[in-house]
């Protein structure tokens, strides 16, 4: 693994820059192109062949979006505590018909860490992980309508994750290949519009009710099934990063780099300013105090964790997630199920 547990924020601050420092030394090697370039075809062949010159154009500029984050963009890592909160946020979210302000995201471009990767089964039933995920904020310069690029990448050494077991056996017989796939390997790439409107997920299977033999995630590991989910699984995990990381439920601290990272850092030219997103300690939620209470819980109950919208001071939509919590007085009985018992006054 990446990342070791129980990991110190020092910890965290340097394993990120040497991976950081791999990263931006792949995509300097021959296989970075080839790479991109399989990963981008295989996703066109439904679509009118380009020309050459405009296909290559394309890988460019694509490679640019892909490479640039992992050397300028802001870092951040998620502790392994609020990686649940983030894939249940992520599982939950539909964007669709919503407007993105340009300052959704902490930066224009970034880079965020999962050392505990969040596992996604595509449409085919094949889970992969995310174990990490990079933002860039792009401008089509025919259209100049801008987007967040967002891209998927899993652990190529992942134990747990099944993809990166088929990957591995898939090149066992190139070890010179296998040394180069160090340590993510592009799996996702999608586009959330800015100032325009979510379109609806154009890739939703229509289930025709059969019984189909998904590939199962791994033991104990939050998995977004994106053949119900309305966004693709990489795009929901960082939009409800970018959102929770600004809320009171999560606390962000900047990570302490020793002498000898920040050397290596400067040294490949990359941002070291390391963040580590972790939850907050928190009270429970106390009943509304403001005016006569027409009702009190006679029982504790669960609430499932939501996204709230609500209207800033400009009058602009926004969101907030709120995380599951148990609601009710203290030391009543703990209700489980849906039914919650209320006594009216």
């Amino acid at each position: 693994m990446n990342f070791l547990p129980n990991d110190t924020l020092a910890g965290y601050a340097r394993t990120a820059v040497d991976l950081r420092t791999r990263m931006v030394d792949y995509h300097r090697s021959p296989l970075a192109a080839q790479y991109l370039q399989a990963f981008f075809g295989s996703r066109l062949t439904d679509h009118p062949s380009p020309r050459p010159a405009g296909m290559a154009k394309v890988l460019t500029a694509v490679r640019a979006i892909t490479a640039n984050p992992w050397r300028f963009g802001e870092p951040y890592v998620i502790a392994p505590a609020m990686t649940a909160i983030i894939a249940a946020a992520a599982a939950a979210l539909d964007l669709t018909g919503e407007v993105l302000p340009a300052d959704v995201a902490p930066d224009d471009g970034g880079v965020l860490f999962l050392p505990e990767p969040i596992y996604h089964r595509s449409l085919s039933g094949e889970v992969s992980s995310i174990g990490a995920i990079t933002w860039a904020r792009t401008t089509n310069t025919q259209s100049g309508r801008s987007f967040w690029t967002i891209a998927g990448w899993a652990d190529h050494h992942d134990p747990h994750d099944p993809a990166a077991v088929r990957r591995r056996a898939q090149i066992a017989d190139r070890p010179d290949l296998a040394r180069q796939f160090d340590p993510y390997v592009l799996t996702d790439f999608t586009e959330i519009p800015i100032g325009q409107p979510v379109d609806p997920r154009p890739d939703l299977p229509v289930l025709d009710g059969d019984d189909h033999d998904w590939e199962p995630a791994p033991d104990g590991r939050f998995c977004i099934d994106e053949t119900t989910t309305a966004m693709r699984a990489c795009a929901a995990v960082a939009y409800a990063f970018w959102r929770i990381q600004a809320q009171p439920l999560a606390t962000v601290a900047a990570a302490p780099l020793d002498r000898a990272a920040r050397r290596r850092a400067v040294r490949a030219s990359i941002r070291h300013d390391t963040r580590v997103v972790m939850l907050r300690r928190t009270s429970p939620l106390a009943e509304p105090a403001d005016g006569e209470a027409k009702w009190h819980y006679r029982v504790r109950f669960v609430v499932r964790g939501h996204w709230r919208r609500l209207i800033d001071r400009d009058g602009l939509p926004y969101r907030i997630w709120i995380n599951a919590h148990i609601k009710g007085p203290d030391g009543a009985p703990l209700l489980h199920g849906e039914k919650v018992a209320v006594l009216a006054r």
